[in-house]
């Protein structure tokens, strides 16, 4: 006998609440894009305007009875906030939204686009790493919320000898917590020792490192994989991928560089995930070329690029070399780039050359054409100048073989290092 597994996905309410309704609407359409990716169903939303948000529930009174309404009618287990909320509105609304329930009806579920947020990275991390990190990211996100969480146990009498166990209930909660906090940080540190170990065997092939970067959905794993066949997950939703992924780039001048995709970024970002995933950064805060990936048929061109820049600035990467690349420039209405910054579809492949091109011209001024006359029986420097660099010519000589060799600026300080006591001729071609 056969059965059929289905998988019943909770039904979901999305609120957006502010000053300025101007974008309410691309908020609302990409909380329901989070949404949807955390696996809810998307049954209705609503926005409100106003000069002075409630600090009991956000939204008015008003409002919230609107939104008891509807949940009722939509028959929504889930509330969505686009901003965040305290515990204090948190705790208000499930209260009001779950007074009406039948017996035995679970609470109303209230979150916002922050948790949303931190429960599609857990959904999504497959690393050690990764996991460690968004955990870390979680737990630090609810350690100021655990305030009177438990006061249901905490209604007695105070004073000497009466004090009630909510009090001790939640202290032992925030003690749990912040060690369990601790914990992560400690494997957290060990992972970041592995990857600084990992990343000085990285730098001595010294390949121009360059980074992928952009806000989440762009298509920067689908220019991955244009570019290198690398094989990454792709799929038309956010955050289909969270960990870094690197890959060899030969460049149409023989050049070769090592080109990162990374997780992409989404307004909203809550800082915990940021904090914690700077290790996971680094390479971009390291990279010798920032690439900005833009989705070039989104509504919000401007505002996703605004976020990214923002972001950078907050890993401390706003001050790299970076170029601006415009993709799904084969969607209809793709907005036009900007002066500077180039037109690509990793989907078609069309623009890919000249993105290739720019690469090559972004490490010209880096690179030193040298000639090297390294002994016959040198086979080893010969090697390393064939492996780190490109050599254009070779010649035999009396004295041993002149190779005329591009090379980074790191690579031709290993160089240096490397047969600068052999006293071998070194010369600028």
């Amino acid at each position: 006998m056969e059965y059929e597994t289905r998988v019943v996905r909770e039904r979901a309410v999305l609120v957006w609440a502010g000053h300025d309704s101007t974008h309410a609407a691309e908020s609302l359409e990409e909380l329901a894009l989070l949404s949807e990716t955390a696996g809810l169903d998307v049954v209705d939303s609503i926005s409100q305007q106003m000069k002075k948000l409630s600090a009991a529930t956000r939204i008015g009174s008003g409002k919230v009875e609107e939104l008891k309404s509807i949940v009722a009618d939509k028959n929504a287990e889930v509330v969505i906030f686009d901003d965040p909320l305290t515990p204090a509105q948190r705790r208000n609304l499930e209260k009001t939204l779950s007074e009406d329930l039948p017996a035995g009806a679970l609470p109303i579920k209230v979150l916002d686009r922050s948790q949303l947020i931190l429960d599609i990275f857990a959904l999504r991390a497959q690393t050690r790493a990764g996991k460690l990190q968004v955990e870390l990211a979680q737990l630090q996100y609810m350690l100021p919320r655990l305030t009177r969480a438990w006061s249901h146990l905490s209604r007695m009498k105070a004073g000497v000898g009466t004090r009630g166990p909510g009090e001790t209930q939640l202290e032992s909660d925030r003690r749990q917590v912040r060690d369990r906090i601790d914990k992560l940080k400690d494997r957290l540190e060990e992972v970041d020792r592995t990857r600084k170990l990992n990343r000085r065997e990285r730098e001595a092939v010294p390949y121009p490192v360059i980074a992928l970067v952009g806000y989440t959905n762009a298509g920067k794993s689908s220019l991955m994989n244009r570019l290198t066949e690398a094989g990454v997950y792709v799929a038309d939703q956010l955050f289909a991928t969270l960990d870094t992924t690197t890959r060899r780039l030969e460049l149409p001048s023989g050049r070769i560089v090592m080109l990162v995709d990374t997780v992409g970024f989404v307004s909203k970002l809550p800082h915990e995930l940021v904090a914690a995933f700077k290790g996971t950064l680094e390479q971009v805060v390291d990279a010798d070329l920032v690439v900005h990936v833009v989705d070039a048929a989104s509504v919000d061109v401007d505002g996703r690029r605004a976020v990214v820049d923002s972001i950078l600035e907050e890993l401390g990467a706003a001050n790299r070399p970076r170029l601006v690349v415009y993709n799904k420039c084969d969607l209809a209405g793709a907005a036009e780039p900007p002066p500077g910054a180039i037109t690509v579809s990793a989907l078609t492949g069309e623009g890919i050359a000249s993105l290739l091109a720019a690469f090559d011209k972004a490490f010209v001024p880096v690179e030193e054409k040298l000639a090297v006359v390294v002994p016959h029986g040198d086979g080893r420097t010969r090697a390393w100048l064939h492996s780190h660099g490109r050599v254009v010519e070779e010649s035999g000589q009396e004295d041993g073989t002149r190779v005329v060799v591009w090379l980074s600026s790191k690579a031709a300080g290993q160089l240096e290092q490397m047969i600068g006591a052999e006293g071998y001729d070194v010369r600028r071609a």
